[in-house]
């Protein structure tokens, strides 16, 4: 089922915004005191203490401190054990002890594994104190489980008499989620409280919509390093970056469909972009393997448009309804436009945004005629065969350069070649190639992208022949080739020139509104 069955109307159902949960998850008493302090300094609305983290934790000494009146936030206590994820090593008793002590000692939410509620149930002896909400919690760490056994999982939490359901799965691929957000969605109506997460990247976007589609509450983290599950956004994301205290069920969804995907600013500059505008939207990234399979099961006319990074332009042509003809020409998209009719649209600003980057960058450097382009009769080398590739070959033709292809498989290369009428080289050749001085050369392969920053795809030594260097990798924004070629004495141009670019016509696509302000393009400089 896709996810466009699943949303339902805006104002079908009154619900309670949801909650940011920071976990505290020190190893001292008195540190995770001061997490939950700085946890309300970000704005979170509780803070889950993580007593398996403690060190030596004894409950009597260290839980009256943990609790003390007044808190600054509400308190969901956890006391995870080993074999639902947590550190936990000992019996169920002193445990349950532990948490029916922070029940007593005044913690708003207590959180019990599903596979021992009815026994932490029956424990508790009816002395459950009203103002205390009960979470029963189910943790799958290897997969989300099929629709139907989802369905049955909430049933069986329910019947513990839990007051808010928990359930926590892992993707496998991003189409996953979509069931849990199907069961987010069933609850919503049946009023039931549930907390519905899916771990890891590929389950990133269930932390941050979980709004739209009535979770109880998602979970962020004090800062890096401080997760207490996998790919857990810091508090400071979700709320800065994510805007998520505006997300509701009218929010539009758009994002930047990729693999890999973590790196991308996108994200930061797209959501200011609509926070400037006052647009009920957010960008999200979607790390995507399939991307038909993506686009088939988010097909919800709220999932309104998407950036298409590597390695999925070219696929992207084949997925849309319709493509731009200059897309169709260069034979790859970076922009996917979902129309009301429910029609996809493919478009490339890839090409205006990185050709004017590197034109500018020229003429900011160079002598040049003003009312031809600098490209005009250079020799523009390509590295990389992909969608990028394409689009740079694609512009650069247009303006007048001779253009060569030179990618790590040759054939892919020869292809490109072929297109736009130009030779083909390997990367093994291009160390060897200097017909002329004076060539242009533009990186669009992801060598040099961070974590690989060592990495580049030409010598030091085959950078000598180039008056103009551009790298289509933004991160880091000095790479390892433009740093070379600058210390060559080569005019070198950022790939953040290229993204803020491209992204400023994307925007105009996803809102029909004019480019981003000075004031977004100040945020990267």
């Amino acid at each position: 089922m896709s996810v466009s069955a699943v949303v339902p109307p805006a104002a079908a159902v009154a619900r309670a915004r949801t909650l940011l949960c920071v976990p505290a998850t020190a190893r001292a008493p008195r540190e995770m005191a001061a997490e939950v302090a700085a946890a309300a300094a970000l704005g979170a609305d509780l803070a889950e203490l993580r007593l398996d983290r403690l060190a030596g934790f004894a409950p009597r000494r260290d839980l009256p401190a943990l609790l003390a009146k007044p808190r600054t936030l509400p308190a969901l206590v956890t006391y995870r054990p080993k074999w639902e994820g947590g550190e936990y090593e000992g019996d169920d008793e002193p445990r349950f002890e532990a948490l029916q002590l922070a029940m007593e000692l005044g913690a708003e939410y207590v959180d019990i594994e599903l596979k021992v509620a009815d026994k932490f149930i029956k424990f508790m002896s009816g002395k459950k104190p009203e103002n205390c909400k009960l979470i029963v919690s189910s943790h799958n760490y290897d997969n989300t489980p099929s629709a139907e056994e989802l369905a049955s999982l909430l049933a069986q939490i329910q019947a513990t008499g839990a007051d808010i359901v928990k359930i926590a799965t892992t993707a496998t691929e991003i189409v996953d989620v979509s069931r849990m957000f199907q069961i987010l969605v069933h609850c919503q109506e049946k009023q039931v409280p549930i907390i519905g997460l899916v771990m890891n990247d590929r389950g990133f976007i269930s932390r941050v919509l979980c709004p739209k589609f009535g979770g109880y509450l998602t979970f962020g983290s004090l800062e890096k390093g401080k997760e207490s599950a996998p790919s857990q956004p810091t508090a400071a994301d979700l709320i800065n970056v994510y805007n998520i205290r505006q997300i509701g069920p009218d929010t539009k969804v758009f994002g930047i469909i990729g693999n890999p995907v973590g790196h991308s600013k996108s994200p930061i500059l797209h959501n200011e972009a609509f926070r400037s505008v006052g647009l009920n939207a957010v960008y999200v990234p979607f790390l995507v393997d399939d991307l038909a399979k993506f686009l088939s099961t988010y097909s919800s006319p709220d999932f309104a448009g998407f950036s298409c990074t590597i390695p999925h332009k070219e696929a992207a042509v084949r997925c849309c309804d319709e493509v731009d003809p200059i897309a169709r020409d260069i034979g790859a998209v970076n922009t996917i436009i979902r129309k009301p009719d429910g029609k996809l649209v493919g478009y490339n600003t890839d090409y205006v945004g990185a050709i004017s980057a590197i034109e500018d960058g020229i003429r900011a450097t160079q002598q040049t005629h003003s009312t031809v382009s600098p490209l005009a009769g250079r020799l523009f080398v390509v590295i990389g065969a992909g969608g990028a590739g394409k689009a740079l070959a694609y512009g650069a033709k247009e303006k007048g350069a001779r253009v060569v292809i030179a990618n790590r498989t040759f054939a892919r290369a020869q292809e490109l070649g072929n297109l736009i009428g130009g030779p083909a080289l390997t990367l093994t050749e291009l160390e060897n190639y200097h017909p002329e001085e004076g060539m242009i050369l533009a990186n669009t392969t992801a060598i040099g992208m961070h974590p690989n920053v060592n990495e580049t795809p030409l010598s030091k030594q085959a950078l000598k022949s180039y008056a103009v260097v551009f790298d289509a990798v933004y991160t880091p924004k000095e790479t390892r080739l433009l740093r070379e070629a600058a210390e060559c004495g080569a005019t070198v141009v950022s790939g953040l020139e290229m993204f803020i670019r491209q992204a400023m016509g994307q925007f105009e696509h996803f809102t029909g509104m004019p480019g981003l302000s000075g004031k977004l393009l100040r945020l990267f400089e």
